[in-house]
């Protein structure tokens, strides 16, 4: 793999108790350190019309507005301070770069990881929230489509679902959001039947696992609702947003997923895209205990690098199993 990465999302610091830190950057390259041939890339940030191709004119203006004003509490959980505007430009830049290499990715190029701050899947159109300011995975697919491509798929693994993708594609066709979170955390959305509307009904899945959900769980909503799905969707690009706070061990949720399991997830992941023909490209959002994050990154990178991740044993949960045969009903596929 490749690591997309910018000084500047260093600089976006809302403080020592906030849980979304610039350690979380520091951590992840201190892993990735014990690893050789690890190549970074630093990334042109993006300008203010790439965002405001997702983003209302005039919220990314109060935004930078407000940045420049020495920024503060947006909201309970939201805090920007003057450099977090330069910080947000290059977290989406690096999602860009991410994204586009992803789709040249057949020259022989290594997959792409944007490992940028802040993150961005809850940012909607018109407002941040939920430690999110511009909507990096949404600025990404729109950059790839303005350039050509006539199908993105987001594939949401982060332990929260990111309503702000899903709002800004909820009526397009040509852009389809998978997420698989955890019911009952913030911000309370991703139903399964949230399958889009208008234009874009049917290509939204939102896969809502109750507390305790574990790698056989995550792998089966992979296999069993998000594959079949996307085969047919047929995608040009698969970018995933890739949170690790669904770890076992994450302090802010109560999901199983193991670090092995994440290996697992890149594996299925990658043959996905396969399978479709898509690049595939990765995109950082949520991650929050430090060793966690950087272990289960550095466990996909080893998958990208030829390691072969053991497949869990067992059956997934019946209370589980029966989220996703909600999922395949909500899409039409039948019980599996």
């Amino acid at each position: 793999m490749r690591f997309g990465h910018s000084s500047d999302c260093l600089d976006h610091d809302p403080g020592p108790r906030h849980p979304e830190s610039p350690d979380r950057l520091r951590a992840i390259r201190q892993g990735l350190s014990k690893r050789h041939g690890i190549a970074y890339v630093e990334a042109d940030a993006i300008d203010e019309a790439q965002a405001c191709a997702v983003h209302d004119d005039d919220y990314v203006e109060g935004f930078r507005e407000f940045c420049a004003e020495g920024g503060g509490q947006w909201d309970p959980d939201t805090v920007a301070v003057e450099a977090t505007w330069e910080a947000a430009l290059a977290s989406a830049g690096q999602a860009v770069w991410s994204a586009q290499e992803a789709l040249d990715g057949a020259d022989g190029r290594e997959t792409p990881f944007a490992i940028g701050r802040p993150p961005g899947h809850h940012a909607v159109a018109d407002d941040a929230m939920g430690f999110c300011f511009l909507n990096n995975a949404a600025i990404a697919a729109q950059s790839v489509l303005d350039d050509g491509a006539e199908r993105v798929a987001i594939l949401d693994w982060d332990v929260h679902h990111g309503n702000g993708t899903q709002d800004i594609f909820d009526d397009r066709s040509d852009v389809f959001y998978c997420s698989i979170h955890e019911r009952g955390l913030y911000p309370g959305t991703g139903e399964a039947n949230e399958v889009g509307t208008g234009d874009g009904e049917g290509t939204t899945a939102n896969v809502a696992f109750p507390a305790g959900g574990d790698d056989a769980a995550y792998l089966a909503a992979v296999d069993d609702v998000f594959t079949p799905l996307l085969a047919e969707f047929d995608p040009d690009l698969l970018l995933v947003s890739a949170g690790f706070d669904a770890h076992e061990h994450d302090p802010i949720s109560r999901m199983k997923v193991s670090t092995e399991g994440y290996g697992v997830l890149a594996a299925r992941v990658r043959a996905l895209a396969e399978r479709c023909g898509a690049g595939l490209g990765f995109v950082l959002e949520g991650g929050y205990g430090l060793e966690t994050l950087s272990e289960s990154i550095k466990k996909v990178n080893e998958v990208f690098d030829g390691y072969e991740p053991v497949t869990p044993d067992g059956e997934v949960d019946g209370r589980l199993r029966s989220v996703i045969e909600d999922v395949r009903t909500a899409h039409g596929l039948g019980e599996k």
